[in-house]
């Protein structure tokens, strides 16, 4: 469950620093040389932190905004990387958090790093997926209800479900199931269906009644907890 960062870099001499600096902080890599490619993977799975050099948009810096405004990355850590032709206050305004400028001045790296790497495992945490087996009910708009579902994994942004039955669905359903415990308590949540086939569906939280937030973040941590159990006891 480590965190993750793409870099778009066609320059290695840029890359080494970075990925020393990001494996330093125990962040793995994952590596793009041009635009497409970056976007590509960026509008189709989460990462965790984005690090952008600019010459590599510079056909069109504009498309920077691609990276800020694909569905899973919207508050995604953005890192920019400008030269001359690009200021930072353009790739700011673009939707980066934070620019620099080449060459790169480790000591300012650090100083972003610093700041960067605690949200990064905010993001983390809110994406990661735990994989779990719990029996759910959603109702659509229309008040139908579906009971032959199970959420195949969950996270602190949203889950998926696994149905029993095709079917096809958009918008905003209610979701309800029990958080597994020796006293198994209910939750009922809000969720925008995001994604769907024949079988699965991907549900982003909307809305979590209050009663059962403080259940559910403590259900969280203790799957955290567990896996990190399982992950060292795998590592020794």
């Amino acid at each position: 469950m480590g965190l993750e960062c793409l870099i778009l870099t066609s320059n290695a001499e840029l890359l080494a620093p970075l990925r020393a600096n990001l494996e330093a902080h125990k962040v793995s890599i994952l590596f793009r040389r041009d635009a497409a490619s970056g976007i590509e993977l960026a509008s189709r799975r989460h990462m965790d932190g984005l690090i952008i050099d600019c010459d590599d948009l510079s056909s069109d810096i504009k498309e920077l905004a691609n990276f800020r405004n694909s569905p899973s990355n919207k508050q995604t850590f953005l890192l920019a990387i400008v030269d001359g032709e690009t200021s930072e206050g353009q790739a700011i305004e673009l939707g980066a958090d934070f620019a620099l400028t080449k060459p790169l001045q480790q000591h300012r790296l650090h100083k972003i790093l610093e700041i960067a790497i605690p949200r990064i495992e905010r993001e983390h945490r809110r994406y990661f997926r735990y994989e779990i087996n719990v029996p759910v009910r959603f109702r659509d708009p229309l008040a139908q209800t579906f009971t032959s579902a199970s959420i195949q994994n969950i996270s602190e942004g949203g889950l998926a479900i696994k149905l029993a039955d095709p079917v096809k669905m958009k918008g905003v359903v209610i979701v309800e199931f029990e958080i597994p415990s020796v006293r198994p308590q209910p939750l009922q949540a809000k969720a925008e269906i995001v994604w769907s086939d024949s079988f699965v569906m991907g549900l982003r939280f909307l809305y979590i009644e209050k009663d059962s937030s403080a259940t559910f973040h403590s259900w969280l941590n203790s799957l955290e907890a567990r896996l990190r159990f399982h992950e060292s006891n795998r590592a020794v």
